[in-house]
């Protein structure tokens, strides 16, 4: 049964022009003004890298460590003053970041080793080889307390590892090391070596040339002690072990700087407890300093390990190392207990204080990255494949106007208009939900493809209001009753197409990673706008033509020669049943 009364056509046309003057009058006059859409990586160019997690048992990450790394990271790019960064993860060992824009080389070093450790030195020796004679070793700095409590050690060498970093995707265990050493009576050997001209011995030199041949990965197993006792495992062969190497702070480890071999204690503080980091230049040193500040329990840890350090007699140990994953960044001698932050100095100029800085600032990362890929795609590139996208929508749009055009004459030229006032809504919407001060929505290639696939639901919509529309007039009512009816029954189908649609874009969204949530969202976004404009315009625009005389003509609509037809056949009817009551 249609519904009574005439339909308000004015009151929804106001609402609709109410909307688009609410959504530009916001493009217009709020914000960063700019009337374009924030645009993605693919489309303007920028750096995408690629990061793959690694760990000391060559076993996948948690999914939680490797969700911790990705907020850390996250948090880092934000840091660095970058916008429009997506910091996604892929499969189960990946972090890939996507940053649009040129100049953005900072963020290939992002995902670089933060897991600070402060450890308490046990030992130290010089990086020479085993036939060179031992020489004392330098200290690499003293720390001194500050009226601001600073621990201010001199330079000892750069968080820049050297060598190569190893790449094992199955880590060598201790027993298949000690296998290629000659048994469990060469690593005894080794493990109670206290003085290395014990390796001079001719009786050894088997051993010696098992050690040689140890690559990184293989001495990352072996004991702590034995990795500094013995002279054949050279600063150059502990640089090179897989990043993390040295992370458990539990165990000893053994680390080197630019030019001494340390034996280090177990962590007593860690990279977790620094509660922010800043880089400044220090005028009476001239050199750069990264400057620490400990949470709470954080600079308790600090103070005692310095009050610890403060009291021994030896040497080597009143040094407190700050090691950077596999490197120690300094190792200054404590000179009296330090209360306050901590200084870090190690021949840093501005770029790699600021990257320490970043890297701590925005916490120690749960896990330790090795750089798979670095791609920059060029402003051309991405141009040439907006130009693509927006050539496949216009086709397609072309094509859905000439059909509708054909098929449906005066209703296609509604459709069209419903069609551009999306349109209209649509780009005031993406342009407001791409300031950063919303949710900084960012358009992709797969994003316009989103839209390109909406233009067929919209149209879909106008579909089945107009074969709605046709059926009532094939029923021989009038076209001021028909567009009631018919609208009643189309927008039950409508909506339930739409939800459809709109779910699975959500399913798609939420699931999704990386471009494909750009692809989801815009779908979304569309399906819920056709339902607007199709309430709020087509609907109205249709029953505000119904009320004409020449909305029936077949020139025009159409539905003259489908209401002549429907005549037609029932004329036909009446015939035969005339002839057979005959």
């Amino acid at each position: 049964m249609a519904p009574s009364g005439q339909l308000r056509v004015g009151r929804y046309i106001a609402v609709l022009l109410a909307i688009l003057v609410a959504l530009y009058a916001l493009v217009f006059f709020t914000g960063d003004r700019k009337l374009a859409p924030r645009l993605g990586l693919d489309l303007i160019g920028g750096t995408t890298v690629t990061l793959s997690a690694k760990t000391s048992t060559g076993q996948p990450p948690s999914a939680e460590s490797l969700e911790t790394a990705r907020q850390i990271i996250e948090n880092r790019v934000n840091g660095l003053g970058v916008a429009e960064a997506e910091v996604v993860t892929e499969g189960n060992t990946n972090i890939v970041v996507s940053v649009p824009g040129q100049d953005n080389e900072d963020v290939k070093r992002i995902g670089a080793a933060a897991q600070m450790r402060f450890r308490q030195v046990v030992k130290t020796a010089p990086d020479v080889p085993a036939a060179e004679p031992a020489a004392t070793p330098t200290p690499s700095g003293s720390a001194t307390p500050s009226a601001s409590g600073s621990a201010t050690p001199s330079a000892s060498g750069s968080a820049t590892p050297s060598g190569s970093r190893a790449d094992a995707l199955t880590p060598p265990t201790l027993a298949e090391v000690t296998a290629k050493l000659g048994g469990r009576s060469a690593l005894a050997t080794l493990t109670t070596l206290t003085d290395p001209a014990q390796l001079a011995d001719g009786r050894a030199a088997p051993l010696v040339a098992a050690l040689e041949k140890l690559t990184p990965a293989e001495i990352a197993v072996l004991p702590a002690a034995v990795q500094f006792n013995v002279p054949q495992i050279t600063c150059a062969k502990l640089n090179a072990r897989p990043p993390g190497s040295i992370s458990a702070p539990d165990q000893q480890v053994t680390a080197c700087d630019d030019t001494t071999k340390y034996l280090l204690d177990k962590a007593a503080v860690l990279g977790t407890d620094v509660s922010s980091a800043n880089y400044q230049f220090d005028a009476s040193r001239a050199q750069w300093i990264v400057t620490l500040n400990f949470k709470g329990n954080g600079q308790d840890k600090w103070t005692n390990l310095t009050r610890k350090a403060f009291n021994e007699q030896d040497q080597d140990r009143k040094r407190v190392a700050i090691v950077l994953d596999n490197d120690v960044v300094s190792a200054p001698e404590i000179q009296g207990v330090i209360t306050g932050q901590a200084e870090i100095t190690g021949g840093f100029n501005e770029q790699s204080a600021k990257d320490l800085a970043t890297k701590l600032k925005y916490g120690a990362l749960p896990l330790t990255f090795e750089q798979q890929t670095a791609q920059t795609i060029s402003p051309t590139l991405g141009l040439a494949q907006l130009e693509a996208g927006l050539l496949a929508g216009a086709v397609g749009l072309a094509l859905v106007l000439v059909y509708v055009l054909f098929y449906y004459r005066l209703l296609g030229i509604v459709t069209i208009a419903s069609l551009l006032l999306s349109g209209l809504v649509v780009y005031a919407v993406l342009i407001l939900l791409g300031r950063p001060n919303t949710i900084g929505f960012t358009l992709t290639l797969a994003g316009i493809a989103g839209f390109i696939v909406s233009v067929g639901i919209t149209a879909d919509s106008f579909v089945v209001f107009f074969e709605r529309l046709k059926d009532e007039i094939r029923e021989g009512r009038s076209a001021r009753s028909a567009v009631p009816r018919a609208w009643v029954r189309a927008r039950r189908t409508i909506i339930s197409a739409d939800t459809v649609s709109f779910l699975a874009a959500a399913v798609l969204y939420v699931i999704a990673a990386g471009a494909v949530k750009g692809f989801a969202f815009t779908l979304g976004m569309s399906t819920v706008l056709d339902l607007v404009v199709v309430f709020l315009f087509t609907h109205p625009v249709v029953a505000l033509l119904s009320r004409s005389k020449a909305f029936m003509s077949p020139r025009i609509s159409g539905l003259g020669r489908v209401a002549a037809q429907a005549a037609a056949d029932t004329e036909a009817a009446a015939r035969r049943a005339t002839t057979k009551e005959a």
